[in-house]
């Protein structure tokens, strides 16, 4: 797994090293045998994804109390980030990396604050045919009001729901999809909050926090009242303002024609013809 770490505007402190190198570089105890270090606690992270869906992380650290953090730069520096991807391959649509809950680098010891996991969902056959959504944690230093973390401290369980909302674009009016992902509430049904929550730093060593994620069924217009659905699939409007892509729809509807990203010429998506599926 590789390891960068990053100031708010966005440079690199120092280069990319693989996570066994960090660990010896960094601030912890070195013998003349070799490294004999002791690693940070660390957490869990597990995402049950849907098909053709990868989640990676990116998690922000803060120097801890009253300690200054200094780059290359000589300057003082407020937040140090750290990328994660996958340890293994995507098997069975599960991913899965550790985040650690400390970190040190040029002998300063900072502490994990914020946690983002980076859905990433493939729609066409280009690599370019992808879109991007998120989830976000905050780690929070209170104590938790649950009883301290046990050796095998249970998961935490966070539902989301991905829609995939599609549009048009350009003067050839070419299908475009854009990923959205809510939290899911009790019900089972998808909200309008993003996924993700507060974690409890007393809660987390050893721990896992599973996303487990599924997508909508149909898809939806991008852009509301912009396309009719009719019995042969949605119908992209033509409106008032002479633009080339879809337009908020008038009385009595006019319709424009478009094209799926395979070079088609449709009049309704996803079917492409009038004729029922």
């Amino acid at each position: 797994m590789n390891k960068h770490v990053n100031t708010p505007n966005g440079k690199p402190l120092m280069p990319t090293i693989k996570w066994g190198q960090a660990l010896c570089l960094g601030a912890f105890t070195l013998v003349v045998s070799g490294c004999s270090v002791t690693p940070p606690k660390t957490f869990t992270v597990r995402a049950e994804v849907p098909e053709n869906f990868t989640v990676t992380g990116t998690a922000d650290y803060v120097p801890g109390p009253g300690e200054s953090c200094t780059g290359r730069s000589g300057k003082p520096f407020r937040i140090g980030r750290l990328h994660f991807k996958p340890e293994q391959p995507n098997t069975a649509h599960q991913v899965e990396f550790k985040v650690p809950l400390t970190d040190t680098e040029h002998g300063c010891p900072t502490v994990l604050q914020e946690l983002t996991m980076n859905i990433e969902g493939q729609w066409g056959k280009r690599e370019r045919d992808m879109s991007l959504a998120s989830a976000g944690f905050s780690i929070s230093q209170e104590p938790s009001a649950l009883s301290p973390a046990t050796s095998t401290p249970q998961a935490q369980v966070f539902n989301g729901q991905c829609q995939w909302l599609f549009r048009t674009v350009g003067s050839k009016r070419v299908i475009r999809k854009i990923l959205q992902c809510r939290a899911v509430g009790a019900n089972g049904e998808m909200e309008k909050r993003m996924i993700g929550g507060r974690l409890h730093r007393d809660q987390l060593a050893d721990s896992t926090v599973k996303l487990v994620l599924s997508v909508a069924k149909e898809e939806e217009p991008y852009f509301n009242r912009y396309w009719i659905k009719t019995a042969a699939g949605w119908k992209p409007c033509k409106g008032n303002w002479g633009r080339d892509i879809e337009e908020l729809c008038v009385t009595p509807p006019q319709f424009k024609k478009f094209k799926m990203p395979d070079g088609r010429d449709c009049t309704v998506y996803p079917n492409c013809t009038e004729q029922e599926q």
